[in-house]
């Protein structure tokens, strides 16, 4: 068989009767043997569709208007991110404490991951100070869960989902020291900054030894390698002063 052109061509193969699914056509072998009225009012006990990811679509769909109910009406907020491991004797943890209660008193609220540590520390601040205290919890087989100074609290199941919450709702971020999941948390909030994928906030490292080490490298190692271009001198303060820590969010407080 030939084309318009006079070149030959494969002969068309008919794929048969469509399928409508929802927005989705299937033809041919992709046609499923039932319908979706028939899935809905069968009698299986079988329960694979819980996992299949059509419907966890619908689970993640819930946790941001879960999350977004829950903050929409939260006002000014900083987050606080740091380490779970952190004692309640550690210097470090005194200091969360104090900035979260000195945040709480300029009239913001308290954002953390909700566990323990600096997290918990965090949210003693705010909660003692009479302030809103704030736990975007995850859901890990070993994770203690939401700690007790939290006076509002979420716990999500995907980790993307809480950090859309985290940045959504806060005017400005503390990095304390932490592992991975701070460090995480710390490059996903500067590479949106540094992008313009959210608006310029302030952000500050508390414990200028724990990361000068970080930051050396990335501006001599890292820079003159041109992976990265050079750092906004502004966007980050790094501070051994947790009131310093504070003013510098206060000072950027947005409505």
């Amino acid at each position: 068989m030939l084309n318009k052109g006079g070149k030959a061509f494969e002969e068309e193969q008919d794929m048969g009767r469509t399928y409508h699914s929802g927005p989705v056509i299937m033809r041919g072998p992709m046609i499923p043997s039932s319908d979706s009225n028939a899935s809905l009012l069968s009698a299986d006990a079988d329960t694979d569709w819980l996992h299949m990811d059509p419907w966890r679509v619908l689970r993640i769909q819930a946790e941001f208007v879960d999350g977004f109910g829950a903050l929409a009406e939260l006002g000014p907020a900083a987050t606080i991110f740091g380490s779970a491991r952190t004692d309640e004797d550690s210097p470090d943890y005194r200091a969360a404490q104090r900035m979260g209660a000195g945040l709480a008193k300029g009239g913001m609220a308290v954002i953390t991951g909700g566990g323990p540590g600096i997290m918990e520390a965090a949210n003693k601040g705010a909660a003692l100070a009479g302030g809103k205290s704030v736990g975007l919890g995850i859901e890990l087989p070993h994770e203690q869960g939401i700690n007790r100074w939290v006076n509002l609290g979420i716990t999500f199941r995907y980790f993307f989902v809480r950090k859309m919450m985290f940045m959504k709702y806060s005017s400005g971020i503390i990095v304390c020291p932490g592992g991975f999941g701070t460090l995480d948390e710390m490059f996903e909030v500067l590479t949106l900054v540094q992008t313009h994928k959210v608006d310029t906030m302030p952000i500050v490292l508390f414990d200028k030894k724990y990361w000068d080490g970080l930051f050396d490298w990335l501006l001599t190692t890292v820079r003159d390698r041109g992976m990265i271009s050079d750092l906004d001198p502004g966007l980050v303060v790094r501070t051994d002063d947790p009131d310093e820590a504070v003013q510098v969010i206060l000072r950027n407080r947005q409505p």
